[in-house]
Order: structure tokens, then C-alpha cells, then sequence
């Protein structure tokens, strides 16, 4: 799913009018116990209610495309063996969340599969999506709709007890120690199936939802969901540094990190109109390097520590590894961050035998945020 689409299903989740035909769900505390479960029609909610499940099914929705959301596809197995995952949560889709023995085998291996210590709010809701066609004036036409978009999101909320304090009692006109209760929080992972790809279902796929980009939980997307998730955006960025330093060696210089920095962002500037993230494979990296001054013969090392570190087959997320807002120099006592787009301003020189970093002043210098007069 790329930006757009997403957007086109979270819009569906307003306060007033929306398609969702039912909602369950399951409290579990933190001995992994069942304590509560819930299947209601969700317009038999009260309307309270309905406002604060549909803030958290949007947020199930938002964040980084490549980061916090990330498209991931079922391996054929899942797909054609007896306990397939996929055909797991095709037989919940098709039930529209009304079989109880289907709910509850689902909410048993969540619980199985998530690696949590404290009390947790499994929310499954079912909707069917009447799919407007697009005009050539990007304007939705509802009344030519050919298909039906028939979907299941899944929320996992924390549910943490409220903080101690006081509070103002207007029955007694007192100021009192206030009751804590158990809250339900946002979600910290969610996942929607089908994926709505090319605006229409797409069985073998999903979209998956971690609050935390850099801490998404690997293990529980594939115990629960078969499938493999991308490596977190901050490892992305670990490895991708580690690549270009090991493939380098003692010839990591100054310009040649300067160059590939340049390069990436702007490569991510052409693609910024595109709804779709901009995914590196093997051979882009490699023509990346070889762009900002990589040698031929440093190449097979690379080959060899992508292969290594990240996959063969594995893509990396571009604003996952680069940083469009600043250019950062760093030693153990000095660090220097330079607006992106003026990188000119940086070189190293030696001087005096001394490897140096210069910097180009103007006549508008600052010091601890005092202006002095004479920057030379």
C-alpha cells in the first residue's frame, strides 16, 4: 500500500458515519489471563465510545510509510499449508468476526505470540468498503463503485493504570484523592488484511503498524502473521553505515561521505512526489556508491557485506538511512551540524601537518548566542 491508499481506508474511520459492522475484543492481564471479551454490533455502542475506538483505529493507521507502517507479504506457505497463518485470517475475514471459536483462537495465539509484561486490549473490527472509481480529475464517483473491499484491522492497546493525584469532587465541593483506573492507551501494534493494494483487496498481502519504528517487534509478526518484517528504520541506518565503513576501509574519507550523503537526499528529493517510499535493493546501493566516488575495486567487498549484514534479496528504506535535515561532523570533543543543501562549507585541509576541518565563516557568527564583531 503506498500513502494514498492508506489515507483512502483511514478516511473511513470518522466519528459520525463509518462502514465498521462489528467490533470484539479481548482484555488480557499480565499473568496472560482472559479477563474480559467483548462482540458487539458497533453501532449498539454508546456514542462516547464509539469516538475513542475510532481515534484508535485511525491510529492504527498512521506514521511513516517504511517506518511505523510497513508492507509485508505472506509466504506461499502460509498461503497453501493446513495452519497456514494467511488462511488463519482469511477463514476470520470471512466470518465477519461472528464464529466465537474462530475470535478465540485468534486472541489465544496473540497471546502466545506477544512478548508483553503488562495488561493489553486485543480490538479486532470487520468493514466493507464500497470502492468509488476515480475520475481523471481525481474525484471519487460512489455511484459507479464495481467492488467491495471487505477487511479486518487488529489493535493492540497497553492498558496502564492512570496516575495517582487529586481532583476536584463537585458533589462534595471538595478537593480530594482521585480513583485510578486502568486505561486504555493507543495502539503500540495494529495490522490491516487484506492489503488494500491498487485500490482493491490484495489476499497475500498486509500492512502492519508499530508505534515504535526502531523497536518493531520481529518475532511476533511472523509467530502471529507468518510473515517477516523489514529490519527496524534505526537498524536500517546502523547497518547501512556499517556497509559503507567496512566496504571502504581506510579509504572512508571526507568527500566520499559527503558525496553519498548528497546523492541520497537527492534522490529522495526527485521521488518526493511519489505516494510509494523509495526502496534501495542491492544493485541501487551499489550504483549510489559507485556515483560519489566508491572505486571499482571496492565493490566485491560490498557485495559481500550487503549480503551479510542486510540480504540478498532485502531492500532498505531511503529516509530510513539518510537524514534530509542536517549534515553532522562529529569527533569525541567537537560536533558540527551544517544545513544539508550547504555541505560546501565543510572540507578538511592539513595544516600546519595537522589534519583539520575548516569551516567557511561569514560575517554572522554566534557564540553561546552572543554576535561578535569580527569573525577572523
Amino acid at each position: 500500500m503506498n500513502k494514498t491508499e492508506i489515507a483512502e481506508i483511514k478516511k473511513l474511520f470518522k466519528k459520525d458515519d463509518n462502514g465498521i459492522t462489528r467490533i470484539c475484543g479481548c482484555y488480557v492481564d499480565a499473568e496472560k489471563n482472559k479477563r474480559l471479551e467483548l462482540k458487539e454490533a458497533f453501532y449498539s455502542l454508546p456514542e462516547e465510545e464509539m469516538f475513542k475506538y475510532v481515534e484508535i483505529f485511525r491510529k492504527t493507521l498512521s506514521g511513516t510509510l517504511g517506518k511505523n507502517l510497513m508492507n509485508m507479504e505472506f509466504p506461499v506457505e502460509e498461503e497453501t499449508g493446513e495452519n497456514g497463518k494467511q488462511k488463519k485470517l482469511m477463514a476470520l475475514l470471512q466470518s465477519k468476526l461472528e464464529q466465537t471459536e474462530l475470535l478465540d483462537e485468534f486472541y489465544d495465539r496473540v497471546i502466545d505470540a506477544y512478548d508483553y509484561t503488562g495488561n493489553y486490549l486485543i480490538l479486532l473490527i470487520h468493514d466493507a468498503y464500497d470502492i468509488p472509481s476515480i475520475t481523471a480529475d481525481r474525484v471519487e464517483n460512489f455511484d459507479a463503485s464495481d467492488y467491495v473491499y471487505d477487511f479486518v484491522l487488529c489493535c493492540i492497546c497497553p492498558v496502564k493504570l492512570s496516575k495517582a493525584g487529586l481532583c476536584y469532587n463537585p458533589e462534595k465541593n471538595s478537593i480530594e484523592d482521585c480513583m485510578r483506573d486502568w486505561i486504555v492507551q493507543p495502539p503500540d501494534n495494529g495490522f490491516l488484511f487484506p492489503a488494500f493494494n491498487d485500490r482493491n483487496t490484495d489476499i497475500h498481502s498486509l500492512l502492519y503498524y508499530s508505534k515504535n519504528a526502531d523497536e518493531a517487534d520481529i518475532d511476533f509478526s511472523y509467530d502471529l502473521l507468518g510473515c517477516t518484517l523489514p529490519l527496524p528504520a534505526k537498524e536500517q541506518k546502523e547497518t547501512f553505515q556499517t556497509v559503507v565503513e567496512e566496504t571502504l576501509g581506510s579509504t572512508c574519507n571526507y568527500e566520499v561521505v559527503k558525496n553519498i550523503h548528497e546523492n541520497l537526499n537527492e534522490m529522495i528529493s526527485e521521488h518526493k512526489e511519489n505516494p510509494e517510499p523509495l526502496e534501495l535493493d542491492k544493485e541501487d546501493v551499489k550504483k549510489l556508491l559507485s556515483s560519489s566516488g566508491v572505486p571499482e575495486e571496492k565493490m566485491e567487498v560490498f557485495e559481500e557485506r550487503f549480503s551479510e549484514n542486510i540480504g540478498e534479496s532485502q531492500k532498505l528504506v531511503a529516509d530510513n538511512i539518510a537524514n534530509v535535515r542536517k549534515f553532522e561532523v562529529k569527533t569525541p570533543d567537537v560536533t558540527i551540524q551544517v544545513n544539508p543543501s550547504r555541505t560546501d562549507l565543510v572540507e578538511t585541509r592539513v595544516i600546519d601537518g595537522v589534519p583539520c576541518i575548516v569551516i567557511e565563516c561569514c560575517d554572522q557568527v554566534e557564540i553561546n548566542g552572543i554576535r561578535i564583531a569580527n569573525p577572523s
